[in-house]
């Protein structure tokens, strides 16, 4: 079959490699699409995060397919495998971007996401991603049905929405917050829509492009700001008598980002961190602590949250064409890349393998 194969920082290439084949209570699935992610893009150009420096180990690895966030059809399977997840051949399937070991103490107390083996598809030779025409789902993968009558891009959106589900959860939003979301990309606009499914008093949106501005108030923005032309520190002070927002969601990965969040917020106020950086971000401390008494949070992956993503991009809540702009032949995954390094031209830029069924 064709996949992507990573040898390493800017060096993926498609190559021909062996079809693979399912162990007992696994399955074998034919990837109908799969998201490039921002993570995707800054493994790929080589982040410390990934591939390590004098503070951290290298956490990826080479030889491995990528691809975390995709959908496909189930092609092969026994009965335990059906049994475990509800499934059958012909339906069309998600899978948790994390494979957990189901055996260390975050497994054991319910926060698998957190799982301290932590195999991502796509990152680790053991769990080998949907940047390929065939894909195994092990043993240990959280599994869902999604409909065949949507599209396969939009079926794949259910991992990044799943992302910006738990970072409003993470929020513990209440119907009387100013929430804030800075960024209106995928997560940014996940993040609106799961905000504004929590009726507070208002939803603000912030980006550079107007046009993604746009789309935030078709996901539930009451209010979008561009901070290429306005001091939306200044704004949202104004909008809330001097006192700043309640809530921060950060889903830019830029670095300004950070700073910019801790100032907009009110006094204990709450910033949720969902982004991977490129960078180390330097930030004042004394905001959070003797300033204002922050309640900074991180979000990781999407636990718990993929039957409520689901149904949205089921219902039809977010518009999803207008989302997901791109979907390209596996062959051209470096145009792929290449748009969403770019950002200006592309929301979701998806791969759409052409495997004989």
């Amino acid at each position: 079959m064709q996949a992507v194969v990573c040898h390493g920082p800017r060096d993926y290439r498609l190559e021909e490699i062996p079809r693979p084949v399912p162990g007992r209570g696994e399955a074998l699935v034919r990837v109908e699409a799969v998201g490039i992610c921002a993570s995707d893009l800054k493994c790929y150009h080589g982040a410390a995060k990934f591939w390590g420096d004098e503070n951290r180990p290298a956490w990826a690895q080479t030889q491995v397919v990528p691809g975390h966030e995709f959908t496909g059809e189930v092609v092969q399977l026994d009965e335990e495998a059906a049994a475990r997840w509800g499934v059958a051949v012909g339906d069309r399937v998600v899978s948790e971007q994390i494979v957990p070991c189901w055996k260390c103490r975050y497994c054991l107390d319910g926060d698998y996401h957190m799982c301290q083996v932590h195999e991502l598809y796509g990152f680790k030779r053991r769990t080998p991603g949907a940047m390929a025409e065939y894909m195994v789902f092990p043993v240990e993968a959280l599994v869902y049905r999604v409909s065949k009558d949507i599209p396969a891009a939009h079926a794949a959106f259910t991992e990044p929405l799943s992302c910006a589900l738990h970072a409003v959860e993470r929020a513990q939003i209440t119907f009387d917050d100013v929430v804030v979301v800075a960024g209106c990309g995928p997560i940014g606009l996940g993040m609106v829509a799961g905000a504004a499914a929590k009726s507070p008093a208002r939803v603000i949106a912030l980006d550079v492009a107007q046009n993604k501005l746009e789309l935030a108030k078709l996901c539930g923005a009451d209010l979008t700001l561009n901070i290429a032309d306005t001091d939306v520190v200044a704004a949202i002070k104004d909008l809330t008598g001097g006192y700043g927002a309640d809530v921060y969601l950060e889903g830019t990965g830029h670095p300004s980002a950070v700073p910019q969040g801790l100032n907009l917020l009110r006094k204990l106020g709450r910033f949720v961190e969902y982004s991977v950086f490129k960078d180390n971000v330097t930030v004042d401390w004394s905001i959070i602590s003797d300033d204002k008494e922050l309640d900074v949070r991180g979000a990781h992956l999407g636990p718990h949250c993929w039957p409520a993503a689901i149904r949205m991009i089921e219902s039809g809540r977010l518009p999803m064409d207008r989302i997901c702009t791109h979907q390209l032949p596996l062959a051209d995954f470096q145009h792929g890349l290449d748009l969403v390094a770019e950002g200006s031209k592309s929301i979701k830029v998806s791969l759409i393998p052409g495997g004989t069924k």
